[in-house]
């Protein structure tokens, strides 16, 4: 989940893993693991700093923040 969330939010923001890794500062290919393994709190929270929002955030299914924010 945390993978595809990382490739909405690139999508989003107009651009990709390759660049996002280079601009946070972590191994290239480091985030396409995150679709087998946990990601280090170190590189989540850089990740999710870079879009400016919470890891937890960044964690969150977007389909379920949706249905949270339509039912506001």
């Amino acid at each position: 989940m945390i993978l595809d969330n990382v490739k909405r939010l690139c999508r989003e923001h107009g651009t990709n893993i390759t660049e996002l890794e280079k601009a946070v500062g972590i191994g290239t290919g480091s985030i396409y693991k995150w679709g087998k393994s946990s990601p280090s709190v170190n590189a989540a929270k850089l990740v999710a700093d870079f879009f400016g929002i919470t890891v937890d955030e960044m964690l969150t299914d977007q389909s379920a923040r949706d249905v949270d924010q339509s039912s506001a």
